[in-house]
């Protein structure tokens, strides 16, 4: 059975001092247990060491990397660093830098060869705008921006969020039928890949999780802004 993954993207939010409190909350709410599933907090660089977890009951991923390993790029973050700074995932492509920093195929491409090269795991990150849900081109988007997989490596662990734009920060989430479809539809379009899990991405609360979980067969979930609270991200992970 394949472990679910969840994972908290805190954007451009929290401090350091409000990472270790965060931090510090969700270990007293996991306890000392083993978790059965996989939890991973994707805080700001600045947080990683504030929002990482002694015990070992969640992971950390970065969610960015440059598209060079070194190099005089002021203000760049290689996945070197990345993963010296104790990262194991690294989230590529999401809607955000796509749409905010015109990010796409090729330099995304480049983004996963260095996420391999440092040995970080992908979260590549794709979905649908409102304009071309609405224009009936879900399929079409989704093969389009997986070609930026094509000469990563199919045989090493992937992660795959569909993120449906219309439905980031809206407060509209996709029907468990919606991330279904599309989660058939990567699984089909990614078939020879041998190690993959397929999250979903785009207001996931408490209240929503456990029917898009059993409803859509993903494999966990990007969460966004209720990641933002320890007891919130907690309880959709035990969904």
């Amino acid at each position: 059975m394949t472990r679910r993954l969840f994972v908290a993207n805190w954007k451009m939010h929290k401090t350091r001092a409000e990472a270790r409190a965060w931090a510090s909350e969700l270990g007293t709410i996991l306890g000392a247990g083993a978790i059965a599933d996989e939890l991973v907090a994707a805080p700001p660089f600045t947080a990683l060491d504030s929002a990482a977890d002694p015990a070992g009951r969640w992971t950390l991923a970065c969610q960015n990397v440059a598209a060079e390993l070194q190099g005089a790029f002021t203000g760049e973050v290689s996945a070197l660093m990345a993963a010296d700074a104790g990262c194991r995932y690294a989230i590529v492509g999401h809607s955000e830098r796509r749409r905010e920093f015109h990010e796409e195929g090729p330099l995304l491409a480049r983004k996963l060869a260095c996420c391999r090269a440092a040995k970080l795991t992908p979260i590549f990150c794709i979905g649908e705008t409102a304009e071309e849900r609405d224009a009936g081109l879900t399929a079409a988007t989704l093969i389009r921006e997986i070609g930026a997989l094509e000469a990563d490596p199919a045989g090493a662990p992937l992660v795959v969020a569909y993120e449906p734009i219309w439905a980031i920060g809206t407060g509209r989430a996709a029907t468990p039928a919606d991330a279904e479809a599309a989660r058939v539809h990567i699984a089909e379009l990614l078939s020879a890949r041998s190690n993959l899990r397929i999250l979903y991405g785009g207001s996931v609360t408490p209240e929503n999780a456990r029917e898009l979980l059993s409803g859509s067969r993903v494999d966990g979930f990007l969460i966004g802004g209720a990641s933002l609270s320890a007891p919130a991200f907690a309880a959709i992970a035990r969904a």
